[in-house]
């Protein structure tokens, strides 16, 4: 029985011995080891990708809004309705579904306070109530003037990365919001909103 045994470790010693010393499949082993990671770093790359490119559109689409809101004297929810169709051609190819606009019209009095003179939400209601007091970026506060401010808002899904589990995933939203100043000195109304 010893024998047997001092056979079969001897054998197994041999095996091992050449194992160590076989270096055929080497590169698949590696392979195999590194392309999980390179995986993750390329899906990785084209999630951030995606996202910084919605992310651009959507600061893109409000500042277009605010752009075009702010060129006439009156304005109406008909008109500002719009404006979801040029937020739609801003973001082309990808999907707008979800999206939210609201579009506000700021008069600042003589002693810098900015307050909502006309607001309207994407649903066709005042997004805020009128004389609300609003906090607005600094260089905005000129006595007497008037701005646009324009607010997207749009949830971006992540295309690829564990897809299986999409349904679970919050998307991510991305806000943006942008501010123009009105072109001409008379501030813009809103008739019906």
């Amino acid at each position: 029985m010893m024998t047997r045994s001092k056979k079969m470790l001897s054998a197994l010693g041999r095996t091992l011995k050449r194992l160590k010393g076989d270096r055929q499949g080497l590169g698949a082993v590696e392979f195999a080891i590194i392309f999980p990671i390179l995986l993750s770093l390329y899906i990785t790359a084209f999630e951030l990708t995606i996202g910084f490119s919605v992310y651009k559109r959507a600061t893109r689409a409000a500042g277009a809004i605010a752009d075009l809101v702010s060129q006439p004297q009156t304005v109406n929810k008909a008109y500002l309705a719009t404006m979801t169709d040029v937020a739609s051609a801003v973001f082309a190819p990808y999907q707008t579904t979800g999206m939210t606009l609201k579009i506000s019209g700021i008069q600042i009095d003589a002693n810098k306070v900015a307050r909502i003179a006309w607001s309207w939400e994407q649903s066709g209601k005042p997004a805020y109530n009128e004389g609300t007091i609003v906090n607005i970026p600094n260089n905005f506060k000129q006595a007497n003037g008037f701005i646009i401010h324009s607010e997207l808002t749009i949830p971006h899904s992540l295309l690829m990365f564990m897809s299986s589990l999409s349904s679970t995933i919050t998307p991510i939203t991305i806000s943006r919001d942008y501010y123009f100043a009105k072109r001409e000195a008379d501030p813009i109304t809103c008739g019906d909103c």
